[in-house]
């Protein structure tokens, strides 16, 4: 393995777990099982490794997502699995890296940015659309209002100031916005086909 490909995944698992100012160059390069000297090599400076971890991490959800759309020809499996997918790396992110993120890495931010625009935006009005066409949404939403509505769940969700409530959950709470959000598209039959690909899945 690269010694690049080594540091980024070291990086990702300790940021994730630690959060990202708390661990130091020299924390990673004793993980690594490199001198300190050999990241600098890599990575101009921690701003640089934070934006290549970000953009590392993004790249790899945009591939899944490409995945299930390539691999699901059902409107409700994609929906299922892109849940899976959310729930699955908002888990295995300690907030704090939201937090800290947002507030002193914003170039690193500004991916994810463009990420909810780019991938995630065009996403979701490519499945609402044939949503629409299968019948499983009701035909008179409008997907690229939708989808614009969709987008700001998202970004409200990682407003620093839900982080100053102890009782905030950001995985709950995605959860059960994205649930309301499907409920309140959902034609009948999209809304069975739905809680039952749901189960099977649980």
């Amino acid at each position: 393995m690269e010694v690049r490909q080594r540091i980024l995944e070291v990086a990702i698992a300790q940021f994730a777990r630690f959060g990202v100012r708390t661990i130091t160059m020299e924390d990673l390069a004793r993980q690594v099982g490199v001198s300190k000297k050999t990241i600098y090599q890599e990575f101009e400076d921690k701003k640089d490794l934070v934006k290549a971890v970000f953009e590392t991490i993004l790249i790899e959800d945009t591939k899944r997502l490409d995945f299930i759309s390539g691999q699901l020809d059902g409107v409700i499996e994609h929906l299922v699995n892109t849940s899976k997918m959310m729930r699955e790396r908002l888990t295995s992110i300690n907030p704090l890296v939201i937090l800290e993120i947002q507030k002193y890495f914003p170039e690193a931010w500004s991916y994810f940015e463009s990420f909810k625009e780019d991938v995630i935006k065009v996403d979701l009005i490519n499945v609402l659309e044939r949503g629409k066409a299968l019948g499983y949404f009701r035909p008179e939403i409008d997907s690229h209002i939708l989808a614009k509505v969709r987008l700001s769940q998202i970004t409200q969700a990682f407003d620093p100031k839900n982080f100053a409530d102890p009782s905030y959950n950001l995985v709950e709470e995605q959860m059960i916005v994205l649930d309301h959000f499907l409920h309140g598209i959902f034609s009948e039959k999209g809304r069975q086909a739905y809680l039952t690909q749901k189960d099977l899945l649980n």
